[in-house]
This record gives structure tokens, sequence and C-alpha cells, in this order.
């Protein structure tokens, strides 16, 4: 597995994180409309954010009316490791379920 599964492994290892995700699926958000639909204090969300830039998954833009706020959306293409990682993972099961099978039906 390679370092940037791992980073995104280890950022959505967290089920807040997972779900902050989920929010930014649905559009971006400031820092602090994160927190309040999560029910936690600024800080908190805060270090959450940050371990999802870390795993590559989010992204922080300035609005041009104010460059004190930070808008986080989901970074495009941040998945694409993941899910290549994924198919091959699940064709390899698939082979070996498959192999498996043969060998039960045979009865060695």
């Amino acid at each position: 597995m390679s370092a940037g599964v791992d980073r995104i492994f280890a950022a959505l290892a967290d089920p807040v994180r997972r779900r902050a995700v989920e929010l930014l699926g649905q559009c971006p958000r400031s820092a602090g409309e994160l927190a309040g639909e999560l029910g936690l204090a600024p800080p908190a969300m805060s270090r959450h954010l940050r371990a999802l830039k870390a795993g590559g998954l989010v992204e922080d833009s300035h609005p041009a009316f104010d460059a004190r706020v930070r808008i986080y959306s989901l970074k495009d293409g941040a998945t694409t490791e993941l899910r290549q990682w994924l198919a091959e993972t699940e064709a390899l099961w698939t082979r070996q379920l498959a192999a498996f099978k043969v060998h039960v039906e045979r009865g060695e």
C-alpha cells in the first residue's frame, strides 16, 4: 500500500472526520460552520481539518470578501489512489475466492 493511501486511511480513521467529509461533499463550508454542525469546539474542528488536509482530502481557500475566513472543500481527485487500491484489492479477493470455490467443488 502506498503512503498516499495510508495517509487517507489515517485521515478517515476518525468518525468525526468522516462526517466532515460527508458534509463537505454537500457543499464547501467554513471551519465554524463545520464545527457547529458537528457540535465541536473550534480548536477541535481545526485539529480535524488539519488531519484531513494532511491526508490530502480537503483544501482551503479565502473568499474575496474576507481573507480571515477559510472555506474548506473536498480536493478534486483526492481519492483516486484510494479507489485504485480498493479496485485492485477487490480483484485480488475475487480471484482468490473463485480459486477457493473451484478447489472446494473438486473436493481436493
